[in-house]
């Protein structure tokens, strides 16, 4: 497979019925990988790397998470973290064998879920990106007032790639800003985020709400598979205190750093997100044969 492949639509059905939308690359009878972006983002975070992936031999499989992108939004508007990792089990299910969970942020928090607590999903490994049991309280609220800030949209697609870049300086701008039009969708004569608006009402103050880092200190500890945890070198979110007391209170998590990397590791700096996770990978494929 070439790395320019594009993708084959797919979709599942999540917790209650949902619809979730997703991307396939690679062969039918290669090992899956299930790539889950974070909160705001679609599964076009994931356009580069999951081809990559599936050039190294894994059937790569990234959804959109309710209520963003294509897939279906939370009839009551409720977003609640055991919704997504009920969704991300049924997946598991509907795919039939183990795969490998790829998760950033939400998509990592929700993971973390859906495989240490029961019923726990039947993983080979679970990979977390830009997340762990706690984040810095600064960083999240950069995020939300971030998502909040423009409730009416944009006039145009140039105007939305601006904003991002503004909001990650550190990130060199994209060779086409249209590119950014696929996590966007018309409102009447407007563009605004291909996201439920109603997934910040769910998202604030439920970010490090009393007890969840143990619960989520406990879920990994219960996984009972490998964990790698991809740490944005100058991210905000998971400081390096963060990362390090994560590991050394789960016995099964390593962790790699990506130099000049944010929050969103694998868009700030997706080639070498990929050589730092290739190694892990290459270990669970192994372990595996």
């Amino acid at each position: 497979m070439t790395t320019d492949a594009l993708p084959r639509p797919r979709s599942f059905v999540g917790e209650g019925g949902i619809r979730l939308a997703a991307d396939v690359w690679g062969e039918a009878s290669s090992p899956p990988l299930v790539l889950l972006h974070g909160g705001g983002q679609t599964r076009h975070t994931w356009d580069r790397t999951g081809p990559r992936l599936a050039a190294l031999g894994w059937r790569v499989i990234a959804p959109d998470l309710r209520g963003h992108g294509a897939s279906g939004w939370s009839a009551d508007g409720e977003y609640d973290l055991g919704q997504f990792a009920d969704d991300i089990r049924a997946l598991v299910v509907e795919l039939g064998a183990r795969p490998v969970l790829v998760g950033a942020s939400l998509g990592g928090l929700s993971s973390l879920l859906a495989a240490g607590e029961a019923p726990a999903a039947a993983i080979r490994a679970l990979v977390l990106v830009g997340v762990a049991h706690r984040p810095d309280p600064r960083g999240v609220r950069r995020i939300i007032e971030f998502m909040r800030h423009w409730p009416d949209g944009f006039a145009g697609v140039g105007e939305a790639a601006a904003a991002v870049s503004a909001y990650l300086p550190h990130r060199p701008p994209p060779d086409d800003p249209k590119g950014i039009r696929k996590n966007l969708r018309r409102h009447g004569d407007r563009w605004v985020w291909h996201w439920d608006p109603r997934l910040l009402d769910s998202f604030e103050g439920r970010m490090d709400p009393p007890g969840m880092a143990e619960r989520l200190l406990d879920a990994a500890r219960h996984t009972e598979v490998p964990i790698l945890l991809v740490r944005g070198g100058i991210s905000d979110v998971v400081r390096e205190d963060i990362a390090e007391e994560f590991c050394d209170r789960v016995s099964n998590a390593r962790r790699v750093d990506v130099a000049d990397a944010g929050h969103m590791v694998a868009g700030d700096r997706n080639e070498i997100f990929i050589d730092a996770i290739v190694p892990f990978l290459e270990g669970i494929g192994q372990a595996a044969g």
